[in-house]
């Protein structure tokens, strides 16, 4: 038996302002690193040893990753850090106020643009401050995989190409990813084997560790560590 620990990183400053993120490097808000801190304490209670720790390439996650090693005293020099696990693009709607662009297009169409599985938002023009070709830490990440926008079947994609060639063969032992709220949902999708409808409704809190226990690379247990602030996780 071993375990894969998934963490949404803790609140970001855009998502306190209620804005598309996706690709733009936002930071943690103090609470999002309160969160980060808590998990940390949470992992920790489970007195298990982890041997690789992976994280996107974007700081809300690193940053979260570092603040769960440094709770659970490990040193955060072993960090993978992928932008396969990035979060997905928002395209035209990145850095826009969700409750702005819901009075705009109306709910419906935002929650087709945030939730369904293959239809992206429109492309974010290449000269925009927010898109990745402009964004420094994406500098060493080929100018071919930087997207102008994704749908959730694109993230799925590079996640879990990214996780079977790279996470799948270390599941003998425990692993750590701290990525955000798309990649993970992909993620699950593929661990869980949800239907697209399904996925649409699968919602990850920030900052709450959800702990899959597996058996041979097969799933057998998920639970979030903190139960007060869990969502439902959609049976498997």
């Amino acid at each position: 038996m071993s375990h894969l620990i998934l963490v949404r990183h803790g609140q970001s400053e855009w998502n306190l302002q209620k804005r598309f993120t996706g690709w733009v490097d936002v930071d943690l808000t103090a609470n999002g690193k309160l969160e980060a801190c808590k998990s940390g304490e949470l992992i920790k209670e489970l007195k298990i040893e982890i041997s690789h720790f992976y994280s996107s390439y974007q700081k809300r996650a690193l940053n979260t990753l570092k603040l769960i090693l440094n709770t659970i005293r490990i040193k955060d020099n072993n960090i993978i850090k992928a932008w396969q696990l990035n979060e997905r693009h928002y395209g035209e709607l990145t850095g826009l106020n969700k409750d702005e662009m819901k009075k705009k297009f109306g709910e419906d169409k935002i929650f087709k643009f945030r939730r369904s599985w293959d239809f992206p938002p429109g492309p974010l023009d290449r000269n925009n401050p927010y898109h990745p070709l402009n964004i420094e830490t994406y500098n060493d990440i080929p100018r071919d995989k930087l997207p102008d926008t994704e749908s959730l079947k694109d993230t799925y994609d590079r996640v879990v190409k990214f996780y079977s060639e790279n996470i799948k063969k270390n599941l003998n032992k425990n692993i750590l990813v701290a990525a955000h709220g798309n990649s993970i949902r992909a993620l699950c999708k593929y661990l869980f084997d949800l239907d697209n409808e399904a996925i649409s409704k699968l919602e990850i809190p920030t900052g709450n560790p959800l702990l899959i226990t597996l058996d041979n690379n097969k799933v057998k247990e998920a639970k979030y560590l903190d139960s007060s602030r869990a969502r439902d996780l959609i049976k498997f």
